[in-house]
């Protein structure tokens, strides 16, 4: 007989959830209900989630409406306390029994560890899903990801927003339950303005479609989020341009609204004197409203606003709009005029009292430590040491301006614009801007010299100077963004080829530090700390974990790995190593050396091998390869050619797997076992020229 089931409807109503939280309190809401089902072992279809400004609610279809039968089995007593010398039930036996509602007849027997015991077996009922459901979802609440949960009125409840009604339904019938001091109930609620009457659902299935009409709210996040990118782009196409839509924007404004109706509007062209920058970011930041371009691709005077509401007259909602922009806009352009005022340059003084972090001072002592730092590599970068110079001490000082104190993630951006109204050199002004880069994961590294040396300074000084205070990052806290700081750094050496010894880059920014900060003891650990970095980058990239593992081995204080240029082309090398058919078999072979080595306790020197032990053929021949292999290696290894280098090594495969069939290396000689033990040490330092390869995949065994 098939087990009954039906459809599950949640849904929480509330004040207006954080936009910015909403995708994942719907998704963890979602979750953790099906998660709860899943422990209970309720069956279930897929979970359907959804969310709007004023709900989190989740439909899943197909729920069992009990939980199967379960078989239990109750260990009793010892089958010899369980009877006394006659064959007669002790007091044990028969309380074991009344314990489970049977006669001591209706007990089995059953074999444990600790010999035969008294067994009852039975079957409990599952319980009615509807029953359960209040503790799960109970449970699902007080699991979502809220930082800081709050009271209203005389309620002891917590959560994220006031919560004002609760449907809980799993097929037709209401599930009872009280939850947040809400009984649950068949109603849920349309739009604010254009439904906010209840409005009944009658089946769980009917969810989306009875909020869409005669609701007015469309709960799906994704199909809202796609209906408003697809509105704001036909408006756009309706004025002539094409809509900029930032994904983040995009997310927050579909969190904003129930039923999106998007509108055009307009402003000053006058307006458009200001860097775009400062207006999209007036306009996105401010109002969350959507950018235009124009064909040529430059900024128009109009934008593309979000409406929660169909408007019987929307031309009042766009000049409300109009309205609203227009002095947000007067602010920018305001600080475009009174900035261009200073020159970048003459503000570096006032640098001085904005303090960077109070063991490293000043932001205009972290410019000095970042021009000296900039003036020490520009060679490295091609780059002029007066420029250099310069470009570092003006880095920070459009932070000093009206435009960044409003726009504080222009910074960098407003630089280039006011060093170019300065007359400053192009190159200089586009590092000003590139300094930053890459701002964020997936963003691109510095594109010009300059930039990228400036890149790498200001994150030099910044990773070793909050190292030496004490502040590294501690599990997942990371309050001064350093994580982000030094992968930024590995990729701009990396991506753009500056073969730069991180141990001097380091060095050089701790000598820098101010007195009584030791940053000399820092060096190696953060080093250690930015190689560990690239670790999830090269994931993303689709690299085996096992490739950076083998090339990681060798980095550190006293490793050959000197540059993260370097450490990338060992990677590759290493990369390119696995698609040969001898990869597999040596890395295995490693890890075998790897085992007899450490059984045998050789950690250090083990000697050279003499020849004059060799007994075995297959000895004298993986003697002879090995040889000059390591020839080869070296000089490969010495102009950074790492795959001829392994391609050398590949070609120890065939001695190698004939040296394991043929010799016996623990021979009962204790001179030959120690010759042996030798041969095999050389072999493993050879094969640690470019990576450990014992760290590669090596064959996998069915």
């Amino acid at each position: 007989m098939s087990e009954t089931r039906d459809d599950l409807l949640i849904e929480l109503g509330t004040e207006e959830l954080p936009p910015t939280a909403l995708r994942e309190l719907m998704t963890s809401f979602a979750e953790a209900v099906a998660d709860g089902l899943d422990q209970a072992g309720i069956s279930r279809g897929t979970a359907q989630p959804y969310a709007t400004p004023r709900r989190l609610a989740v439909h899943i279809p197909e729920v069992a409406l009990r939980q199967p039968d379960r078989e239990i089995e109750r260990l009793g007593p010892a089958v010899a306390a369980a009877f006394d010398s006659e064959g007669e039930p002790t007091r044990a036996a028969e309380g074991f029994a009344r314990s489970c509602g049977v006669a001591v007849a209706e007990l089995v027997r059953v074999e444990t560890e600790k010999g035969e015991r008294l067994a009852y077996r039975g079957v409990e009922p599952g319980s009615e899903t509807a029953g359960l459901l209040p503790g799960i979802i109970g449970h699902a609440l007080s699991r979502l990801p809220i930082p800081k949960r709050m009271r209203w009125g005389d309620s002891d409840e917590t959560f994220v927003r006031p919560a004002h009604w609760l449907l809980i339904k799993l097929g037709t019938e209401v599930v009872p339950a009280r939850l947040l001091e809400l009984d649950s109930d068949t109603y849920s609620r349309g739009h604010r303005f254009h439904h906010p009457d209840p409005l009944a659902i009658a089946h769980p299935r009917d969810y989306a479609d009875t909020l869409r009409d005669p609701g007015r709210v469309l709960a799906d996040f994704d199909q809202r989020r796609e209906h408003i990118r697809s509105g704001v782009l036909d408006v756009a196409r309706g004025d002539g341009g094409e809509a900029v839509i930032r994904e983040p924007l995009l997310e927050e404004v579909t969190a904003l609204v129930e039923w999106p109706v998007a509108l055009s509007g307009g402003f000053d062209e006058d307006f458009l004197r200001v860097p775009e920058e400062a207006l999209i970011s007036s306009m996105e930041g401010h109002q969350r409203y959507f950018p235009v371009r124009g064909p040529d691709g430059r900024l128009m005077p109009r934008f593309v606003a979000v409406a929660n509401i169909e408007s019987r007259d929307p031309r009042q909602v766009i000049a409300g709009n109009e309205r609203v922009i227009r002095p947000r806009l007067a602010d920018a352009a305001f600080f475009w005029d009174q900035d261009r005022r200073t020159p970048l340059a003459e503000r570096v003084e006032g640098l001085a009292s904005v303090v960077f972090q109070k063991a490293l001072g000043t932001l205009y002592d972290k410019s000095a430590r970042v021009a000296a730092l900039a003036r020490r590599f520009a060679g490295d970068f091609g780059i002029d040491t007066a420029l250099a110079e310069r470009a570092a001490w003006l880095a920070k000082a459009d932070l000093l301006t009206e435009m960044v104190d409003e726009f504080p993630d222009l910074q960098g951006v407003m630089g280039r614009y006011y060093a170019r109204e300065d007359g400053e050199p192009e190159a200089l002004c586009m590092a000003l801007d590139e300094v930053y880069r890459p701002r964020s994961a997936g963003d691109h590294v510095a594109a010009t010299p300059l930039g990228q040396l400036l890149a790498v300074a200001e994150r030099a000084d910044t990773l070793v100077g909050i190292f030496a205070i004490g502040k590294a990052p501690r599990g997942a806290k990371d309050p001064f963004g350093l994580r982000r700081a030094a992968l930024g750094l590995a990729r701009t050496l990396l991506e753009s080829q500056r073969d730069i010894s991180l141990r001097e880059l380091f060095a050089a920014a701790a000598d820098n530090l101010p007195g009584g900060l030791d940053g000399d003891a820092q060096v190696g650990p953060v080093m250690e700390f930015t190689v560990e970095r690239l670790r999830a980058w090269y994931l993303e990239q689709g690299l085996p974990a096992e490739v950076f593992a083998a090339v990681r081995a060798l980095h550190g204080d006293d490793g050959p790995v000197a540059s993260v240029v370097d450490f990338d082309r060992r990677v590759m090398a290493c990369q390119r190593f696995l698609e040969r058919p001898e990869a597999a078999g040596l890395a295995e072979a490693n890890k075998r050396i790897r085992n007899i080595l450490r059984k045998a306790g050789i950690q250090g020197e083990a000697g050279v091998p003499d020849p004059r032990l060799l007994e075995n053929p297959e000895e004298h021949t993986l003697h002879e390869a090995l040889g000059n292999a390591r020839d080869a290696v070296e000089r490969s290894v010495a102009r950074g050619d790492y795959d001829t280098a392994l391609e050398h090594l590949a070609g120890l495969a065939g001695p190698v797997d004939a040296f394991f069939e043929g010799v016996l290396v623990m021979a009962e000689d204790e001179r030959v076992r120690d010759n042996r033990l030798a041969l095999l040490h050389r072999l493993a330092d050879a094969f640690l020229a470019v990576a450990d390869i014992s760290e590669l995949p090596g064959r996998s065994h069915s």
